[in-house]
């Protein structure tokens, strides 16, 4: 019995990243029926994997190291706020496309390590905010958490940190636009990015990075062709529109370039802002703007969960990922 157990939990893991084969269905019933083409794509039992050059702002410098998106469906509790993955439940799950976006960097000697794992429901006429947004963020010096989950239309905050100034923390803040949703929303539909002037709650990247407390700020968004040449589609000739993002308080400016059509695969993106980093009534660090860049290098469809023995590692060189030599 407790081989049976182990190969039974097992199995739920090899399942945990994987799209669910009731997913159109609840998408549909969830008040958002599902084009065949979206269903083709974003429910065929795979994860889209890219890998980004990053170019990451820190410390008044900018330091080399690679980025990864991973994008995938899957079936999601609401109330729980975790993916369902069987077993005896009262809550109805809804399909939900979560992102993966992994940042590895390094400062000097020591690296970085950045997860922020997001939430959006596909059905966003029943679920117009995003479920769930968790970052975490690993260096030689410590780690921080950061989590907000949609609560009784308030998102609540738990914060973790290592740092005496931060500590742990909790708030409830306004449910509006949060800025990790963006990059969800864009891949379900661009034409549901909000332009103009907007109330929003900043990235937990880099609000982490800046030591900047989360608290819901004014930003102006436009969407319109990109006319540059940094940023390239899959296929030569693909048109591509840039999403910008400018807070007028902190004169930070995010942009994500994307293809215009379907599937709408991210290219890459700049971040820009200042090194100088708050505790308190202190500030550290520089006034002057330096730009974050993730330029996209390659991407591949896999059920990537269930890829997990040495011979699968061909599947990382495909991608382009670095990773230990054997």
């Amino acid at each position: 019995m407790r081989h049976l157990a182990a190969s039974v939990a097992f199995s739920a893991l090899l399942l945990a990243c994987s799209a669910g084969p009731e997913e159109v269905k609840r998408a549909a019933s969830g008040g958002a029926p599902v084009s065949a083409e979206f269903s083709r794509y974003w429910y065929a039992g795979q994860a889209e994997l890219s890998r980004y050059q990053l170019q990451q702002n820190r410390y008044d410098d900018i330091h080399p190291g690679e980025a990864v998106l991973v994008f995938v469906t899957e079936d999601f509790l609401p109330t729980k706020q975790v993916k369902m993955e069987g077993g005896k439940t009262k809550e109805t799950a809804t399909s939900v496309l979560k992102m993966n976006q992994m940042r590895r960097f390094t400062t000097g000697i020591y690296d970085y390590s950045i997860n922020t794992s997001v939430f959006t429901p596909v059905a966003a006429n029943q679920f117009p905010h995003t479920f769930k947004v968790a970052t975490s963020v690993q260096d030689w010096c410590g780690q921080t958490y950061t989590q907000l989950n949609l609560r009784r239309r308030k998102y609540h905050l738990a914060a973790h940190s290592y740092f005496q100034q931060e500590a742990d923390q909790t708030d409830s803040l306004e449910a509006v636009t949060l800025e990790e949703e963006l990059w969800t929303r864009l891949r379900l539909d661009p034409k549901t990015l909000p332009v103009g002037k907007l109330r929003i709650i900043p990235g937990t990247v880099a609000a982490r990075l800046r030591h900047q407390p989360l608290r819901v700020e004014t930003a102006n968004a436009e969407l319109k062709p990109y006319r540059g040449i940094l940023f390239k589609p899959a296929q030569a000739g693909a048109a591509l529109q840039a999403y910008t993002l400018a807070y007028s308080s902190t004169k930070r400016t995010l942009t994500i370039v994307f293809e215009q059509d379907f599937p709408y695969l991210i290219a890459g993106w700049e971040d820009t802002y200042d090194g100088q980093m708050r505790f308190g009534n202190q500030t550290y660090g520089s006034a002057k703007p330096l730009t974050t860049r993730a330029i996209r290098t390659s991407t591949l469809k896999s059920d990537y969960w269930q890829r997990h023995t040495r011979p699968d590692s061909v599947l990382r060189r495909q991608l382009g990922v670095t990773g230990f030599k054997e």
